[in-house]
Formats: C-alpha cells, sequence, structure tokens
C-alpha cells in the first residue's frame, strides 16, 4: 500500500540522489494534510514520519532488504523489513535519526535524517551497490576450532517458552575444494555434552525418552553438496545420524571470509543454521505426552557459528 504511493510521489517530485555512503538528508514534508497519502494515517503530535524505498541498481525493489532506525543516542528505535515495493513507513517521535539498510549481496547505506513533529521525512528513492564478492578460501584439509565455534539449539519448552542450549564437545573436518562445490565437511558432536543450564533437565535430555546417550553417543553429520546460493549464502545438504536414524538435512550457510587470529593463523569462517523435527529420528517420547508432559516442541533449531583453521 504505502510503497504505491511513494513510488508515484517520488516520480513526481524526481528522483533523489542515489549513493551507497552517507546518503542524502531527508526532504520535509507535512504529514497528515488534506487529500495527500499520509491523511488516513493517525500520526501523535509529538511524532513525524520516516519513508525510504530500497532499490537495486537496475531500479527493481531490493524487496528482501532490512531496516534500523537508530536515534541520535544509537539506541534501536523501530526496525524490520520492507514491503514489496522495497518501501518502509515508520512513525516515530520527533527528533534525529540514523538509518541503516542491509541486503544480502549489498553494501550497506547508511543516512542521517530528522523528523519533525506531524511531518514526513521522505530519503526518497535510495539505490544499493553491490558489494564486492569476499575473497574465498585457499583448497586443502581444515579442521573446526571448537574454542571459536558453537553448536547450539533452541527448542519449545512445555509448549511455552523457548529453551536454548548447546553442546560443549564436538569436532569436524572440512576438505575445500578447487572449486567451492567440490568441497566436503564431517562433523561429530558427543551428544552426551548436551548443556541448558539445567542439571535436571540434561539428565533428562541424555536418557532414552530423549537422546539415549548411551546407545547413540555420538551425532554426525557428512555433506553430500555445497550449492552457491548467490552472494556469500550456501546451502550445504547432507546426511546427519541422530538417535541411530540418518536424514538428509540442508545447512543454510552464511561465509563470513578469511581472516587472521591473534597469533596470525588464517581462519575461515561461516554461520549456519537449519530446523530438525524430532519425529523424523523417531524420539516422539509418547509416554511422556500421554503422561501430559510436553517437555520439547515438534522442532528444534540448529544454529552453527563456525572457525576452521588448516588443518596441522
Amino acid at each position: 500500500m504505502f510503497g504505491r504511493w511513494l513510488r508515484d510521489r517520488t516520480d513526481r517530485a524526481g528522483r533523489s540522489d542515489r549513493a551507497g555512503g552517507a546518503g542524502p538528508a531527508a526532504r520535509p514534508v507535512r504529514a497528515g494534510r488534506a487529500g495527500g497519502p499520509l491523511s488516513a494515517v493517525a500520526v501523535p503530535p509529538s511524532a513525524g514520519v520516516l519513508s525510504c524505498r530500497v532499490l537495486d541498481p537496475v531500479n527493481e525493489p531490493v524487496r528482501h532488504a532490512e531496516f534500523t532506525v537508530s536515534d541520535a543516542m544509537g539506541r534501536k528505535v523501530v526496525g524490520g523489513g520492507l514491503d514489496p515495493f522495497g518501501s518502509f513507513v515508520a512513525t516515530v517521535p520527533a527528533g534525529d535519526y540514523r538509518l541503516a539498510v542491509s541486503a544480502e549481496g549489498f553494501t550497506p547505506y547508511r543516512a542521517n535524517a530528522t523528523v519533525g513533529e506531524s511531518a514526513h521525512a521522505s530519503l526518497g528513492d535510495v539505490m544499493l551497490q553491490i558489494a564486492p564478492a569476499l575473497p574465498l578460501p585457499e583448497s586443502g584439509d581444515w579442521e573446526i576450532d571448537p574454542l571459536h565455534s558453537s553448536v547450539a539449539f533452541t527448542a519449545r519448552h512445555i509448549g511455552l517458552a523457548r529453551i536454548h542450549g548447546r553442546f560443549n564437545s564436538f569436532a569436524g573436518a572440512v576438505r575445500l575444494g578447487e572449486r567451492m562445490e567440490d568441497s566436503a565437511m564431517h562433523v561429530v558432536i558427543d551428544a552426551a555434552s548436551i548443556d541448558t543450564a539445567v542439571k535436571m533437565r540434561d539428565d533428562h535430555l541424555r536418557s532414552g525418552d530423549f537422546l539415549d546417550v548411551e546407545r547413540f553417543p555420538t551425532m554426525e553429520f557428512y555433506s553430500d553438496r555445497f550449492v552457491h546460493r548467490g552472494g556469500s549464502r550456501w546451502a550445504i545438504t547432507g546426511g546427519l545420524t541422530l538417535h541411530g536414524v540418518t536424514r538428509t538435512v540442508t545447512l543454510e550457510t552464511e561465509y563470513l571470509g578469511v581472516g587472521q587470529g591473534l597469533e596470525g593463523e588464517t581462519r575461515v569462517a561461516c554461520r549456519a543454521s537449519t530446523e530438525l523435527h524430532r519425529d523424523d529420528f523417531t524420539i516422539n517420547w509418547q509416554t511422556m505426552l500421554a503422561r501430559g508432559i510436553a517437555a520439547v516442541g515438534p522442532s528444534i533449531t540448529i544454529d552453527l557459528d563456525i572457525q576452521v583453521l588448516p588443518k596441522s
């Protein structure tokens, strides 16, 4: 709704400056004027409206971009995604703001804006520039650095709040090919190292009702393929063996680049996530459900923060 009138309004007013740096100053326009596009929007007397439309270099909306508006103290005031036209409209208290727009594959955009009382501050059209591709690491054998990596998970607890946990013991190796698509990965996780910061719950999770660590002491992931999704995003698909059952899962992965550690060592970093469904691994715990104990929800989100080092 807002995207269409912003586009028409900007086309009538003329195209604004486009840059990937500090950005143009917001253009003040009175909000809520009779017959205007904001006339139906209720704006408190002490507030105003801030808007923007985000485009790529060929003038197409960047629908997957996200914006954050922060006040003069750096505190986040509002944020979120854009509408199908690449636009956002936010009502904020009158004052000075810093706008940040980010999107996968593009250089972040930042601009300052001053929003007056009962006024509309428009940044017009903002064009994001294509970000340079991160250099890929050298081919060869690498290993996970457990001191700078984490395997975490999030699950529903008794159908209400979420619980957060991690596995404290794991190891893994990555063989990077001349082409990244030819790479392979193997990760082993010690199931008994599960840690949710509650001993009674952790002991129960290790029991036969859940992970059954005496029978299945490890979880293992073997990759089958690396697929480039564009920009710094990759999909790593492979087989995960959990509770004696192997299922195909996909790790949605963001490549973070190559850097150097404090001792000059080369490091490669990435983030990855996937969602597991407990029934896929025959962990259904029907006896507990029959007793009215819904300890964990039907799905679990896995989040990985990984750094790898050249294998010594």
